[in-house]
């Protein structure tokens, strides 16, 4: 049986929690690029959330949480292009190792994406993802999202350079 999960507001009661999952600057660069710098800390965090789960807010960051045991299990946020009523899917974590590979990702992006659809009345909603996480790229497609390009060597690490495939969903794909 596939979990439940529900997505609640990101707090600072989440941050030893989400600080604990970034075990290494690879990670912490592939969940939030360039956003943050490793080793995590509650000044980034503290920055992140500034303006975030407003009623103007620009973005909405969840944590996620597994119904049966109240267990917080992962992370995703949701930046708004509220001119261009579009958004922009971020920041995806299934933190606990053990749930990783269950359908709880795709859950996650459905549950966002109805949030974005249904809720926020939006066109379309994107996402970006390194093209060597092939299970991130098989969840993101099972939820319905199509591929739109490959960014050939967009983020560097270290001395690599990573290619990111950009992919998106329309209303009209949603309401299928």
């Amino acid at each position: 049986m596939m979990a439940v999960i529900k997505l609640e507001h990101f707090e600072r009661s989440d941050f030893a929690q989400l600080m604990e999952w970034m075990d290494s600057p690879k990670f912490l660069f592939q969940w939030g690029g360039q956003t943050f710098s490793f080793p995590l800390n509650e000044q980034q965090l503290e920055h992140y959330i500034k303006d975030a789960n407003t009623n103007t807010a620009q973005a909405f960051i969840y944590r996620v949480v597994h119904v049966e045991n109240n267990e917080v299990i992962g992370h995703i946020q949701l930046q708004m292009d509220r001119v261009n009523q579009s958004a922009r899917i971020g920041k995806v974590l299934v933190g606990k190792r053990s749930l990783r590979g269950q359908g709880i990702g795709q859950l996650m992006i459905k549950k966002v994406a109805a949030i974005a659809f249904e809720e926020l009345k939006l066109h379309r909603v994107s996402l970006g993802v390194l093209d060597f996480n092939l299970s991130a790229i098989a969840c993101y497609e099972k939820a319905g999202f199509v591929k739109e390009g490959l960014i050939r060597d967009k983020r560097r690490m270290d001395n690599e350079f990573w290619s990111v495939w950009e992919m998106s969903m329309l209303e009209n794909e949603w309401m299928k």
